[in-house]
């Protein structure tokens, strides 16, 4: 899409119409402007996971996570994990989209109500933001040296912690011999009725995904999809379920795993030439957290060896632990455009007119937020 104004100018503009309107994250607490651009400072953490853990529960043993996703469960394997390995911690561990969490965050920061110590967001361009205006606590997890340049703040203020892709996925057994092998295929009229998708214009990751099918295809492609009778939903989780389920072939807009298996009954395809996207979903620990300490564990503990090494999908942040055979580092694909998903972020204006656009050809975003409606202060 040409025309689109400079990123110089749509920060300019925003900043401008947020101070109108009062909304831009001050509190009855400002941080200072020496604060704000002050560096970080110390070295990267050496205390180990069992030292940060006493410092923990000497702290209190309770910790608030935000945390970016689809539904309320989503993130209980997580909770599950930390909760297994650091006996006595409380770990509250919300989820919500990050369109939801990051502009909440705002709000508690306005209102002087903060409630989390801890944000994992996909909203990344707030990271930059809330950086600058003092909101995070620079800090250095241990390994912060190993991770990928791509995925950390040199000074410390935001790390990523794992990688996320999306792209399309389809039923082995559905498509048979004749499985879409990119994003080109699925404007055949035999998938016709046989797709499903995430709304692009209701996830700003989906959105970039179908911003570069957009790019690479034209938007001959876009409306050659648009006549397959998709079947769209909230929610990024919902084309995987749709698959899984045999309800659908294929679905778009999706997460998955590149790991090679036989016997997985679906394919996330990643086809050589053609585009997908991925990013590091980014966290931090806020200034005024009320457990740092509780905080230095999670970010600690999500950044470890062991914790990457986990990883659903077989990528890392870090560039110390090996991909499964069958798949390389992520920022070695140039199709998954790794450091072009912040860039498209940083442009809200441009974002807004993708938004719209798609909007055109797919009509408007229907339906309930999948993880509910949580309110001001969920975990409170």
């Amino acid at each position: 899409m040409s025309g689109f104004p400079s990123r110089r100018r749509v920060l300019t503009t925003g900043a401008g119409a947020a101070a109108a309107l009062g909304i831009t994250g001050t509190t009855s607490h400002p941080v200072s402007a020496a604060t704000a651009s002050r560096p970080a400072a110390g070295r990267e953490e050496t205390r180990t996971l069992d030292e940060l853990h006493r410092a923990a529960l000497d702290e209190g043993g309770k910790l608030v996570v935000y945390a970016g996703g689809d539904t309320p469960t989503q993130q209980d394997s997580t909770k599950a994990a930390f909760q297994a390995r650091f006996p006595g911690i409380d770990l509250t561990l919300v989820v919500d989209y990050s369109k939801f969490h990051d502009v909440r965050l705002d709000n508690q920061f306005a209102t002087d109500t903060l409630v989390p110590d801890v944000v994992q967001l996909q909203t990344l361009q707030d990271f930059v933001r809330w950086k600058r205006q003092g909101r995070l606590l620079p800090y250095r997890p241990a390994g912060f040296s190993k991770v990928h340049q791509s995925f950390k703040d040199p000074e410390g203020a935001w790390v990523a912690g794992a990688v996320l892709a999306f792209s399309f996925l389809y039923d082995n057994a559905a498509a048979g011999t004749d499985s879409p092998l990119s994003p080109l295929d699925l404007v055949d009229p035999k998938w016709k009725g046989e797709i499903a998708s995430s709304y692009p214009h209701d996830d700003d990751a989906v959105l970039y995904l179908y911003s570069l099918y957009a790019r690479t295809y034209g938007w001959t492609w876009v409306a050659e999809l648009a006549a397959q009778d998709v079947r769209f939903a909230r929610g990024s989780h919902t084309p995987a379920n749709a698959v899984r389920s045999r309800d659908k072939a294929i679905g778009i807009g999706t997460s998955g795993s590149a790991v090679p298996s036989p016997s997985s009954p679906a394919t996330f395809a990643i086809a050589d030439g053609h585009p997908f996207m991925a990013w590091g979903q980014r966290m931090a620990i806020l200034r005024q957290a009320e457990r740092p300490a509780a905080a230095k564990l999670f970010l600690n503990w999500q950044l470890s060896a062991e914790r990457q090494k986990s990883s659903f999908n077989g990528w890392s942040v870090r560039t110390d632990v090996t991909p499964p055979a069958g798949l390389r580092p992520i920022w070695t694909y140039p199709n998954a455009h790794v450091d072009g998903f912040p860039e498209f972020m940083a442009d809200r204006a441009a974002v807004e007119r993708w938004k719209q656009t798609f909007a055109l050809y797919f009509g408007e975003v229907e339906g309930d937020p999948t993880p509910g409606r949580l309110g001001l202060h969920p975990g409170a």
